[in-house]
């Protein structure tokens, strides 16, 4: 095994028949450069003419995180990359700016921080966004609540609660990044050769525990608003860093908003409670409204289920869907452009020959 990319996390298992001498690790992405290591040596890097023409989207583009094939042009500190190896987990979200189009924020994760600080930012709608989103990359998620420095001993138990009627089965670890309180919790997860990526809000405390994690400044810091404990963005792209413990850790930009790509399992194991009554609904097709023997209805009724949490389950179903009718509409165009655009360039072959 390749030592060098032992320390970026690789593992020969998965790509049994790839040479190690050519992989590479994203380290970081800026518009339509890369930053790459093999784990001796960090390359500028772009990518190669046929992979630009062979790519059919953005998801298709390297990430931070990704394993990537390369040339590599050691003199000048530069590689071109020419594929991405297939990846074990990544996380999606659609485009900002309402195009229909999957962003990838990054791959080969174990396990994704999903950062929340306990001020104004605690938003639980947006934790379970986030939740199903992580469960849907396929690594798995833990709820890092910041700042608990600026609460009393006795005020965290009733702001637990509120994360946990929408976290079932996910850990929930409270940290301070100045007193260094929960720290220690987090290291369960940052294994040798293991990837964590923090998502979040600005303004949380990703970067700062990023610092803390590293045990050296390596990401800059701001502190949040007072007027409205809104956080300022000081993360502007996504970057790995390589732990002293072996693990690698990734920094993301603040997203406030989280708009699902995909993941209508994922919200069956995210809204695990709500399948459940679910499930036990008299009718196998129930819709959950008006029907006898809803299980549902009768949860919310009791207040074993709330209207909030119900609701946000429907709304995320009800996202996805119209979503996936968008992706649907999409393809169906892209396909009828790309015959067009073929039935155009073998009529232009055939005039070029002089056949009529």
């Amino acid at each position: 095994m390749n030592n060098n990319l032992t320390k970026l996390g690789w593992n020969e298992t998965l790509y049994t028949e790839t040479d190690p001498a050519i992989i590479a690790r994203v380290i970081t992405v800026q518009r339509n450069s890369y930053r790459i290591s093999d784990g001796e040596m960090e390359y500028l890097a772009h990518v190669s003419g046929k992979f630009l023409n062979a790519a059919n989207g953005a998801i298709d583009f390297p990430t931070v995180g990704d394993w990537v094939a390369v040339e590599k042009l050691r003199l000048e500190k530069k590689a071109v990359i020419q594929h991405v190896l297939p990846r074990k987990s990544q996380l999606v979200r659609q485009a900002a700016g309402g195009k229909t189009e999957a962003q990838l924020v990054a791959a080969n994760l174990d396990t994704i921080f999903i950062v929340s600080s306990l001020n104004d930012d605690l938003n639980i709608r947006r934790i379970e966004r986030y939740i199903v989103a992580v469960y849907e990359s396929g690594a798995s998620p833990v709820i890092v609540l910041t700042k608990k420095d600026a609460y009393e001993e006795e005020q965290l138990p009733a702001l637990i609660a509120q994360v946990e009627t929408v976290a079932i089965g996910v850990p929930i670890i409270v940290v301070s990044n100045i007193t260094g309180e929960g720290i220690q919790d987090l290291n369960t997860y940052l294994k040798p050769a293991d990837t964590v990526a923090l998502v979040g809000s600005s303004g949380v405390g990703k970067s700062t525990l990023v610092n803390v994690l590293s045990e050296r400044n390596v990401q800059k810091t701001k502190d949040v608003r007072l007027d409205d404990s809104k956080g300022r963005h000081t993360t502007t792209h996504r970057e790995l860093f390589v732990l002293a413990s072996g693990a690698l850790l990734i920094d993301t930009p603040g997203m406030r908003e989280l708009q699902l790509w995909d993941g209508e399992t994922a919200v069956d194991t995210a809204f695990e409670d709500v399948e459940d009554f679910a499930s036990a609904c008299f009718f196998s097709d129930c819709q959950h409204d008006t029907e006898p023997g809803c299980r549902v209805q009768e949860a919310l009724a009791s207040g074993e289920l709330s209207q909030e949490r119900f609701d946000s389950y429907q709304k995320l179903l009800r996202e996805l869907a119209f979503e996936k009718r968008k992706q649907d509409q999409k393809a169906q165009l892209e396909e009828k452009n790309k015959w067009k655009q073929r039935a155009k360039n073998m009529k232009a072959t055939y005039n070029q020959r002089g056949y009529k």
